[in-house]
């Protein structure tokens, strides 16, 4: 052999090498490369994980914050109408002495039953209205089918269509709530 077809032998030889070691880096590269793509789709599922959790935690809290607002609202309705079922139990009551003062007194005994009657029933209104019981205005006012329950139609000319002319029986409000609507006849 000559010296020209031994280095041509030789180049080839380092071309080969030189060639089998780039292919060996770019196998190693995309073995690395592999590594790392599955080390990213590791922590993209962990951070998807992550943010489903926290989304929960989230959720959670707001139902949590949601409850206690609700228990909040309802332990303060319960304290403003606690006094709603005693109240309603004692309209009857009021009506009644209402009833006994409208009769005419003729005796002096009369006169003075009367007056004690009269003395009960304020200091019954008295002690009512301050848990905030109140007599619903009627007779003039234009109907209101949220605290008027009508229950006659009569016809005056003198004043306009849906008013209020008669009180047939009183109607109270606790607060903001209708205890019982007043009865009223209404002008067509």
């Amino acid at each position: 052999m000559t010296e020209t077809t031994e280095n041509k032998d030789l180049v080839q030889e380092n071309v080969q090498a030189e060639n089998e070691s780039t292919v060996e880096q770019t196998e190693t590269q995309e073995v690395e490369l592999t590594v790392e793509e599955q080390y990213e789709a590791k922590l993209a599922e962990l951070q998807a994980k992550l943010d489903d959790e926290e989304n929960r935690h989230l959720r959670l809290r707001a139902d949590f914050d949601n409850l206690r607002r609700r228990s909040q609202l309802d332990r303060e309705a319960a304290e403003k109408y606690r006094a709603q079922n005693l109240l309603s139990d004692l309209l009857p009551v009021l009506d009644n002495f209402e009833r006994a003062l409208q009769i005419e007194p003729t005796s002096d005994e009369a006169i003075s039953i009367v007056k004690g009657i009269e003395m009960v029933y304020r200091s019954l209104l008295e002690a009512t209205e301050k848990e905030g019981l109140q007599v619903i205005k009627a007779e003039g006012e234009q109907f209101d089918p949220n605290i008027h329950q009508a229950v006659m139609q009569e016809q005056d000319s003198e004043k306009e269509q849906g008013v209020v002319l008669r009180e047939l029986q009183k109607g109270y409000i606790l607060k903001d709530r209708v205890l019982r609507p007043t009865m009223v006849s209404v002008n067509e």
